[in-house]
């Protein structure tokens, strides 16, 4: 702790016990907010590790599909028949406010076929690959809106818990020892000016 370099005076503390109470009500906001964002966070935790899941699973089955296509199939006709996309993926972003943290939208949308190529040449099981690639992609781009939502609420945890801190251990502690620097203060000066006084009327009264 430090003593705050102010003078010892009766305004000082007036104005040094409105910052305790500003700084104490700042720290208890700042709490609150902290404890909000850590349950945020956990909630998020909880909801990523599922979808992420769920988009592995999805991706493991599309891609053993897509070799049992190759399999099935000339390969060379199968890479022929995805080489030339004929889906459009585009994503809109907007923004979303998680106590104070700017978290972000995304919404994908698919424009176009899946399948633009001919069947002859090609496996059941390609058609069933993209069919399943196509329908995790929103799950996708949702796991990735949680993602960046959960770095950027963290981020924001360690700059509230930085400021709770500072408020806690060093401003709250340093205005209290200084309202205590002050009262000691005003308390001697109140016995002094009352000692001078007894000594001017006892020489009043001499």
């Amino acid at each position: 702790m430090a003593r705050l370099n102010v003078n010892a005076t009766r305004m000082e503390l007036l104005k040094l016990r409105k910052r305790l109470a500003i700084a104490a009500r700042g720290h208890k906001l700042l709490k609150d907010k902290l404890e909000e964002l850590m349950r945020n966070v956990y909630s998020l935790i909880d909801e990523i590790q599922v979808m992420r899941k769920e988009v592995e699973q999805a991706l493991r089955g599309a891609f053993a599909r897509f070799a049992l296509a190759k399999a099935q199939r000339d390969p060379r006709a199968t890479d022929l028949a995805t080489s030339l996309p004929g889906v459009k993926l585009s994503i809109e972003s907007g923004i979303r406010r998680i106590l104070n943290v700017k978290a972000p939208t995304f919404k994908p949308r698919l424009e176009g076929r899946i399948r633009c190529y001919g069947f002859l040449q090609t496996s059941g099981e390609l058609d069933m690959a993209l069919g399943e690639i196509v329908k995790v992609l929103e799950k996708m781009v949702l796991l990735a809106e949680k993602e960046k939502t959960l770095e950027l609420v963290a981020e924001e945890i360690e700059r509230t818990r930085r400021r709770v801190n500072a408020l806690e251990y060093v401003v709250i502690p340093n205005i209290t020892e200084t309202i205590a620097y002050i009262n000691l203060k005003l308390s001697e000066m109140e016995r002094g000016n009352l000692t001078r006084l007894m000594r001017i009327k006892e020489i009043i009264r001499g």
